[in-house]
């Protein structure tokens, strides 16, 4: 890095980039989620499910994130792995109206939060409850305890109930990521 990248980075005016992994189940919302947060000029209208992975780009008021939206398709999930040494944050979607899927969830949750490349790290994790817009839907409180949030005591983690079709949510997220991001060592990256 030189001079000149430094010195914008300690006045503030060189954007810290942010390694983000996009984990859930297949049909939790990734994509639309990840989409939403583009500016609308660079959205896609059509969203098909991700096979393998995407990477999109995007800048907030202080941070650029590169996020990797991963497939949550049971044969593509064992690829997840292979990023978590290069992630920053994650963001770990879950669709709010899939009762039946929650423990399915919540196991991918555990085996990622134990995996060496993850577990002593200290990576905030930022949960969106999403298709709040569904009849069936299960408030954040409810995922966050099917989920044992509670017990996730060594990375910081937020969870915001979310409505991707909509962007409902999707900021409250970000803001959260964002703020975090200045407070969390494995996050000051240039």
């Amino acid at each position: 890095m030189g001079l000149f990248d430094k010195l914008a980075g300690w006045l503030g005016l060189k954007k810290k980039e942010v390694h983000v992994l996009c984990l859930g189940l297949d049909n939790s919302g990734k994509t639309t989620i990840i989409n939403k947060l583009k500016p609308s000029n660079a959205q896609t209208q059509d969203i098909v499910p991700t096979i393998g992975f995407n990477i999109e780009k995007f800048k907030t008021s202080s941070l650029s994130f590169t996020v990797f939206d991963m497939s949550g398709q049971g044969r593509y999930r064992n690829l997840w792995e292979h990023y978590y040494k290069e992630g920053q944050a994650i963001i770990f979607v879950i669709d709010s109206s899939d009762k039946l899927r929650m423990v399915v969830a919540k196991e991918e949750l555990d085996a990622l939060l134990n995996h060496p490349d993850i577990k002593h790290r200290r990576l905030p994790i930022l949960f969106f409850a999403n298709k709040m817009d569904l009849r069936d839907a299960m408030s954040s409180v409810k995922v966050s305890q099917l989920l044992s949030l509670e017990n996730i005591k060594d990375k910081p983690w937020h969870i915001c109930a979310s409505d991707a079709l909509k962007g409902e949510g999707l900021q409250e997220g970000v803001d959260w990521l964002q703020g975090i991001s200045y407070n969390v060592q494995t996050l000051v990256t240039t």
